[in-house]
């Protein structure tokens, strides 16, 4: 087997644009002073009021790091999709990127909407808060249908990526069943269990470790196309 080429600027920006937009994500969550659920209630507003610039600025770093994973997989795209490879990885990548931009427009609802909600609220009634809250929940519906189906475009298009993986031998093979494993536990948990908010929050955690250890082995190895 004799292993493409890759440059090594090529290599270095698509390693290190996975493991920043892991850093990104990770960080932007866990350093949050406080975590919307599924919906947004009212005492969402007195959490992110007690030190709204704060809570702002973690959920900008957040969002950047889905904006980040969609640039990482463009440019793995770009070293990787050429034939015979790209009729697996094309469609994979592209419901990655899709599924990923889902969730970052549903995370910069939240956090529009709980800076936003943190003044409108201030010095209401509570007959007046609870008329504010009334009219988000048909805008916070949408949302969650962003959230279900970014996750589970994301994970459809992992498992494809994962089965080129598999294939091609692009990158290790442990890697690539991990990656077929994930997809594949993303998909089920959103059809398979209702009310799986909650359930699904420890693969948020996993997503990251994934692309931690996609940029090392880029970094580290390439990735291997067979002439």
């Amino acid at each position: 087997m004799s292993t493409n080429t890759n440059t090594n600027f090529e290599r270095q920006f698509t390693g290190w644009t996975f493991l920043i937009a892991a850093i990104l994500l990770w960080f932007g969550y866990m350093l949050s002073s406080h975590h919307i659920g599924e919906y947004i209630v009212v005492t969402d507003f007195d959490a992110i009021g007690e030190n709204v610039w704060y809570w702002i600025w973690m959920y900008r770093i957040h969002i950047f790091g889905w904006v980040t994973m969609g640039i990482a997989m463009f440019a793995f795209v770009s070293l990787t999709a050429r034939e015979p490879y790209r009729i697996l990885i094309l469609p994979g990548a592209g419901l990655v990127i899709i599924g990923t931009f889902s969730l970052a427009i549903a995370s910069a609802y939240y956090y529009n909407h709980g800076a936003w909600g943190v003044g409108q609220i201030a010095g209401k009634t509570s007959e007046e808060v609870d008329t504010f809250m009334n009219n988000l929940l048909f805008t916070n519906q949408y949302v969650t249908c962003f959230i279900r189906f970014g996750r589970i475009f994301s994970g459809v298009g992992l498992a494809l990526l994962g089965a080129s993986f598999v294939k091609w031998k692009i990158l290790d093979n442990w890697l690539a069943w991990f990656t077929i494993i994930l997809g594949v536990l993303a998909v089920g948990i959103i059809l398979v269990i209702p009310d799986n908010f909650e359930i699904y929050k420890p693969l948020f955690h996993v997503k990251v470790l994934w692309l931690v250890t996609m940029g090392l082995l880029i970094l580290k190895k390439g990735v291997c196309l067979t002439k």
